[in-house]
């Protein structure tokens, strides 16, 4: 294993234990907040797509059928992974009427599934984009839509149950738990 590998592998490490820490407790959910990181996350990934393509030296020249289908897949996996890990987190609206949130364990399991993918995959994908067919920049532009396709996506997942249960309804997920177990 290189220097260079070992990074990533730290940074799991450490995003393991910090999302571990984080989520031991329920923490307050406000629903009126919850539209801030995806308003703030959705021009940044804008603006990321755009700079990748504007760096000196970078490659101009078209994406073809194969690396726009990577560009979609990599967006909808996003999406799917995001709408997973929204609906496995617990809303509990308390007493007061304060909603609280509990990420599940399955969920974890889920990111540092995707990170570590995602730091073994980059370096193998960026080394064989040529002969797949792909283009590079593509490659490093689906890791981006992947990452903010899951962030939009548990965000509005979350945030649709979250007004459910504030109007009375109770949580489908905490149903779907007690009934599968």
């Amino acid at each position: 294993m290189t220097p260079q590998q070992y990074g990533p592998l730290i940074g799991i490490g450490i995003a393991v234990v910090v999302i571990l820490l984080r989520n031991r407790q329920k923490r307050t959910l406000r629903p009126e907040l919850m539209w801030i990181l995806p308003a703030l996350f959705i021009p940044l990934i804008g603006f990321g797509l755009w700079g990748m393509r504007q760096a000196p030296g970078a490659d101009l020249t078209p994406y073809g059928p194969a690396d726009w289908a990577l560009l979609a897949g990599s967006l909808m996996l996003g999406l799917a992974a995001g709408f997973w890990r929204g609906s496995m987190v617990t809303i509990e609206k308390g007493q007061d009427g304060v909603l609280k949130a509990q990420a599940s364990p399955l969920g974890i399991i889920l990111i540092v599934a995707l990170l570590a993918v995602r730091s073994f995959a980059r370096p193998w994908l960026e080394g064989h984009a040529e002969s797949l067919g792909l283009h590079v920049v593509a490659v490093e532009q689906g890791f981006l839509l992947l990452a903010g396709g899951l962030i939009v996506a548990q965000r509005i997942e979350m945030f649709i149950r979250a007004r459910r249960i504030m109007a009375g309804a109770p949580d489908a997920h905490t149903e779907v738990t007690a009934q599968a177990l």
